[in-house]
């Protein structure tokens, strides 16, 4: 069992590492999707992810239950989660998102003990300006204590930027 965390900006490659990742494992996947079609252009994002992977990859779509996802899990599948950065939204949406921190521990410890390996990708997003908004400063802090939480979990911790990656050691 391993669990390997990949992070960085929009774009950089992270979900097509984690499909790589994923495809090399040898072993059944499944991809635990967070995103919600809410629109045209998030459609077409889905898509594209989609059109990415195997056509027998099992897709699980769970927004928010993100715990009960990985203990759906069968122990020889292969999990892509994919993306937290997403996950951490619908939740602060759904009434401020009680309780995000502990939800993500519980699930970051789901997927480390997962028998069958998983990978989890998110966004860093606490590199830029300081956002002008309270949300989007809220946004910003729970995603980097989820991030941390996940990586702290991890057997590997990797940033990805302009297509490559880096890999992230412990403090």
């Amino acid at each position: 069992m391993t669990l390997t965390f990949v992070t960085g900006g929009a774009r950089s490659g992270k979900s097509g590492y984690a499909v790589r990742l994923a495809a090399a494992a040898g072993t059944r996947v499944a991809l635990i999707a967070t995103a919600e079609a809410r629109d045209g252009e998030m459609r077409e994002r889905i898509a594209a992810h989609r059109a990415e992977r195997p056509a027998g990859w099992r897709t699980i779509e769970e927004p928010r239950d993100l715990s009960g996802a990985l203990a759906s899990l069968a122990s020889d599948e292969f999990a892509i989660v994919d993306c937290l950065s997403l996950w951490v939204s619908n939740l602060l949406e759904d009434a401020g998102g009680a309780d995000i921190e502990g939800r993500a521990a519980e699930a970051a410890a789901l997927a480390a003990s997962h028998p069958g390996g998983c990978v989890a990708v998110s966004n860093e997003v606490g590199m830029g300006i300081v956002p002008v908004n309270a949300l989007a400063r809220s946004y910003r802090d729970v995603l980097g204590r989820v991030n941390a939480i996940w990586a702290a979990a991890a057997d590997d911790a990797l940033f990805a930027v302009s297509g490559r990656l880096l890999r992230l050691e412990r403090m």
